[in-house]
């Protein structure tokens, strides 16, 4: 599953009650851009009184990161829906790209608690600086110092016979 991250803007189409009905912008992750919409207009009528027979597009753009060759550390705040109820959640990720952290998220929710991913709702992400690192797997890698050992090292002939 590879995502791609949209921005995506919508309102109400105008009627003689409302004339300039207000904007909302949303931001999505999904698989192309009919997915986005599509997934924008479920998640808007939960919101608002909103649907797409009753409202517009007025933007689709794919956000892109400006600088895809640092990693970082993502924070992922979401709510889903288990069999028990509904759970709101932090999680943290380290990754070169905002949507590879929101992929492993998604693996990692399948994994550890059996979500499936429409059951997932993302509500914030943000990079988080090295200090405000919370979780444990996370803090391991902040040291500037740290060194990853090359484990299986095979002497090799200086010359081959």
């Amino acid at each position: 599953m590879r995502l791609h991250h949209y921005q995506i803007v919508g309102r109400k189409q105008p009627t003689e009650h409302e004339a300039e009905p207000p904007v909302f912008k949303m931001r999505v992750f999904a698989e192309n851009k009919v997915r986005a919409i599509s997934k924008f207009w479920y998640l808007i009528h939960q919101m608002k009184k909103m649907k797409k027979t009753t409202g517009e597009i007025l933007d689709v753009r794919e956000i892109f990161e400006k600088n895809p060759t640092v990693i970082e550390n993502y924070g992922i705040w979401l709510r889903y829906d288990s069999r028990s109820g509904t759970h709101n959640m932090y999680r943290e990720y380290r990754d070169l790209l905002l949507t590879g952290a929101v992929e492993q998220m998604y693996c990692d929710m399948a994994g550890r608690h059996r979500c499936r991913p429409r059951s997932i709702k993302i509500i914030r992400t943000g990079i988080i600086k090295p200090e405000d690192v919370k979780r444990k797997n996370m803090l391991q890698f902040q040291d500037p110092k740290v060194k990853f050992p090359l484990a299986h090292r095979i002497a090799r002939p200086p010359n081959k016979q």
